[in-house]
């Protein structure tokens, strides 16, 4: 064979093998630079990127109410400014409107509900809710419970949407790996991680405790409020919630376990429906524990039984002391209505009690308050009767009102009378709960009754005044 034929067939094997020698490199590097992006691709990545499509950010248009004191600018001091500023007619209140941004997280997605906080959507006029791919849905409340700081929206949407997988909050370990995902300061999808640092905490937030909140040690911010808490699975476990003003560096959730009741009846009713179960307690003190024996010293005193109550059908008597619901201790008035805002109407509740020196485990059908008791029971608490406001009582009670409940008769020995309230008195408003008619009347009533006290909106003739009212 000439030189150079056989100087052209190296060649060709040269090359052949060169090819051969860069596509195996090429398939080795391959799959070193995918174990690569592998191991970069953490269960939080991971989690982030599962739940992401469900989380939606909430901006509310606030109503905010200024009444003009006409004390202010004659120097007196703050307080008696602040004083006098609560007892003007609320209809002359300038009003004034602020945006709010919170989160909230798609729970269905066939019917576009979302889940956040109350303390987002208080109050407001139009809600715009907007989805990660930027579109901008306007929502309608569904239902609200300030109690618990939940709320539920609906929004209207042609296509299914995303929706988070519900978790399990009852089995959750302190130091395990949370994921918040939330829009702080208007930063949309923002996710923080980290552990939780505490279960079962209790918060005291103006003038309410929230029980059994998650503490976690990443920061929750107002723009977080309303949004999911993951665990590593990327499963919904809490709802973040800013309402804790001092909190630094901490953050704290409410369990999703224990909200599941609460989503139900906002769902089913518009709000939270308290199971009936019909007694009046207080706190249990150190004298009558030790001369009952009671064990430990703890628990809570039955203070009365209601008549046709299910703790009455049940054999509940004054003077009971409950040791624990549930097969959890009741150690204080706290403990126990903690442990009862669980219990759904129809449920069997447990309780161990402590009667004449022994146990005894009572088991108590709840049910629903009848709404007919309602005027019994005002009068029992208020010490009053209402009637409906109508076109035929406006001339002789002399009233401008239009909504509300006026007090027809009223109990010479109550607490009302004695502050000089009477009969024409319109009520407007129970607590937070704005009184329309005789049938919000019966709902408010109903609501609060195992209050302690209530701030009644009382109007006479074209005068609002504000009064606390021990029930």
């Amino acid at each position: 064979m000439p030189e150079t034929v056989r100087q052209i067939n190296k060649k060709r094997v040269s090359v052949v093998l060169a090819i051969l020698i860069l596509c195996g490199l090429s398939q080795v590097q391959a799959p070193q630079s995918l174990a690569r992006e592998n191991n970069r691709e953490t269960p939080v990545v991971k989690a982030v990127r599962k739940v992401s499509p469900a989380v939606v950010n909430i901006s509310s248009a606030l109503e905010v109410r200024t009444r003009p004191n006409p004390f202010s600018g004659f120097g007196l001091d703050p307080f008696f400014d602040s004083f006098f500023k609560d007892f003007f007619d609320p209809r002359f209140e300038r009003r004034q409107r602020k945006t709010s941004l919170g989160s909230g997280v798609i729970i269905d997605g066939q019917r576009g509900l979302i889940l956040t906080n109350a303390h987002v959507i208080q109050k407001t006029g139009t809600i715009t809710v907007v989805l990660e791919d930027q579109r901008e849905i306007e929502a309608q409340i569904v239902g609200a419970d300030p109690d618990s700081d939940l709320a539920v929206l609906r929004i209207a949407s042609e296509n299914p949407l995303p929706a988070i997988e519900m978790g399990n909050s009852d089995d959750l370990m302190t130091g395990e790996t949370v994921i918040a995902i939330g829009n702080p300061f208007g930063f949309s999808h923002t996710v923080t991680t980290g552990v939780i640092s505490a279960l079962n905490r209790s918060i005291r937030a103006e003038d309410r405790v929230y029980h059994d909140f998650i503490q976690i040690d990443a920061s929750i911010n107002p723009g977080n409020s309303g949004g999911p808490l993951l665990n590593i699975n990327g499963e919904l476990i809490g709802i973040n919630t800013a309402i804790y003003a001092k909190a630094q560096g901490i953050g704290f959730a409410i369990p999703i376990s224990k909200a599941q009741k609460i989503i139900s009846d906002l769902i089913q009713y518009g709000e939270v429906t308290q199971a009936w179960i019909g007694i009046r307690v207080q706190d249990l003190d150190d004298r009558l524990a030790q001369y009952l024996k009671v064990p430990g010293q703890r628990g809570i005193l039955v203070q009365a039984v209601e008549p046709r109550s299910p703790s009455q059908d049940a054999g509940l008597q004054e003077g009971d002391i409950i040791l624990a619901i549930q097969n959890k201790d009741v150690h204080s008035l706290d403990d126990y209505q903690s442990a009862i805002k669980s219990v759904a109407a129809g449920d069997s509740l447990q309780a161990q009690i402590w009667r004449n020196g022994g146990r005894k485990s009572v088991s108590i059908k709840t049910r629903l308050f009848p709404l007919e008791l309602a005027a019994d029971l005002a009068y029992r608490l208020l010490g009053i009767k209402v009637e409906e406001l109508s076109a035929q009582n406006h001339l002789p009670y002399r009233t401008t009102a239009r909504e509300g409940v006026v007090i027809a008769e009223i109990n010479r020995e109550s607490y009302l009378a004695r502050i000089g309230a009477r009969p024409g008195d319109v009520i407007r408003q129970i607590d937070d709960y704005e009184i329309r008619n005789h049938e919000d009347f019966k709902k408010a009533i109903v609501k609060y009754r195992q209050k302690n006290s209530v701030v009644l909106l009382l109007q006479r003739g074209d005068q609002g005044y504000y009064i606390s009212v021990t029930l």
